[in-house]
């Protein structure tokens, strides 16, 4: 019976293609933080919906949908259970009264507070070993294939 390496080797490592070893890593990332954010109940697309809102308060459902990845459908539960939980309001727009804007609540800030610490302690695993410029660099070409690839 064949066994297939580790993560780090073969296929799975410096051999492997660009975009599985991506997709390796995002899987890894993501169930460390599913495992992280857990410990307060929080998932990782809730954790994403309330950031982008700390960075840009205001944001209709659709455009959370877009700037955290997720299908409108995932982010119109993520909203409802997000605003039942008092972390999130609505607002109408105010010109276009049908759409509506989301914010933090002052629970909601809280919440994304303990789960900023957990992203933190994340992050710097994420980058050790990296020096200062190593990690710009992969930065900078982490955004660059996001934005190169978007309309692929």
């Amino acid at each position: 019976m064949i066994h297939p390496p580790p993560p780090g080797q073969g296929k799975r490592g410096e051999q492997g293609y660009l975009a599985y070893l991506l997709r390796q890593a995002q899987a890894a990332t993501r169930l460390t933080m599913e495992r992280a954010l857990g410990t307060l109940g929080v998932t990782p697309p809730q954790f994403v919906v309330l950031t982008m809102l700390r960075a840009y308060p205001g944001l209709s459902g659709a455009d959370l949908a877009r700037v955290a990845l997720l299908t409108p459908q995932t982010v119109g539960v993520i909203i409802r259970n997000l605003e039942r939980d008092g972390a999130i309001r609505k607002t109408p727009h105010p010109v276009h009264g049908r759409v509506l804007q989301w914010t933090l609540t002052r629970r909601g800030t809280a919440i994304l507070e303990k789960c900023r610490r957990h992203a933190h302690a994340v992050d710097r695993r994420l980058a050790d070993g990296l020096n200062p410029k190593a990690e710009l660099i992969v930065r900078r070409w982490l955004s660059k294939i996001a934005t190169d690839l978007q309309d692929s």
